[in-house]
């Protein structure tokens, strides 16, 4: 009967002991839960912005590339040297057509400015245009200004530029390295700098995109290592936990034998 009561005691305390541990790791198992998915949401929201920044960075690249480089790329005027100004003039007028409203257009005039230099590498004598819009809307013109209504305010304009040219007798220009071109061009619509400010900003925000997606992704992969090793952890400490019990009370029953 003794022996029978003291089996029936450590039983009890086995069972309430594992009651006492279930209820521990219930509330433990409900905490981790409650912060698991306050991360998920956090890591769904870091990747999605990380997405979102590649996404736009890739956008960019591609409306950089067909405005930007392209026009770069497809330049023929690459070599940069120092023009002398032999001369500057207004030669004609050129007819224009500015818009007036909703389907209205009415036409108007512009003085061309031609201007003849030297290039100092070759010896050659070219036309001068201002850039690559001046020179494809109208090579034999320097400068092609905005049509407008009031014809002397592009006539006043124009003569200023005139004037400018003619007191710098050297300035920059870049011309066609093959020679096969009449004109130089005094600056460039998109240089080599203007091509590189464009794409750091894309680049910047490819880069940081990425490396939220890697941060994120890191993050998951070592919150999946950690709770490996934690389930290793309690998966020993339960069976030492369950040996313990059972060592004891075989040993309280030998010693009452």
């Amino acid at each position: 009967m003794f022996l029978w009561s003291g089996a029936k005691g450590a039983q009890g305390s086995v069972s309430e002991r594992r009651t006492i541990y279930q209820k521990i790791r219930e509330y433990d198992i409900l905490d981790k839960r409650k912060t698991v998915t306050a991360l998920k949401a956090g890591e769904d929201r870091a990747i999605l912005l990380g997405l979102s920044m590649i996404l736009f960075s890739v956008m960019m690249y591609f409306v950089l590339c067909i405005t930007m480089v392209r026009s770069y790329s497809d330049s023929v005027w690459t070599e940069e040297s120092s023009c002398t100004v032999l001369n500057s003039s207004v030669i004609s007028e050129i007819n224009c057509s500015y818009s007036c409203g909703s389907e209205c257009w009415k036409s108007s005039r512009y003085p061309c400015l031609q201007v003849y230099v030297s290039l100092n590498s070759s010896g050659r004598v070219l036309r001068l245009s201002h850039n690559e819009e001046a020179q494809e809307a109208n090579p034999e013109c320097f400068y092609v200004p905005k049509c407008r209504k009031d014809h002397a305010v592009m006539h006043t304009l124009v003569l200023n530029i005139s004037e400018q040219l003619k007191t710098q007798h050297q300035v920059p220009c870049y011309y066609d390295p093959s020679e096969q071109q009449d004109n130089v061009l005094l600056t460039r619509l998109y240089g080599r700098g203007a091509i590189f400010s464009s794409l750091l900003w894309p680049t910047c925000t490819l880069v940081m995109g990425m490396l939220i997606v890697a941060m994120v992704k890191l993050t998951q992969y070592l919150s999946i290592l950690c709770e490996q090793i934690s389930r290793i952890k309690r998966a020993g400490l339960s069976l030492l936990a369950d040996a313990l019990p059972s060592r004891h009370s075989a040993a309280k029953f030998s010693s009452t034998v």
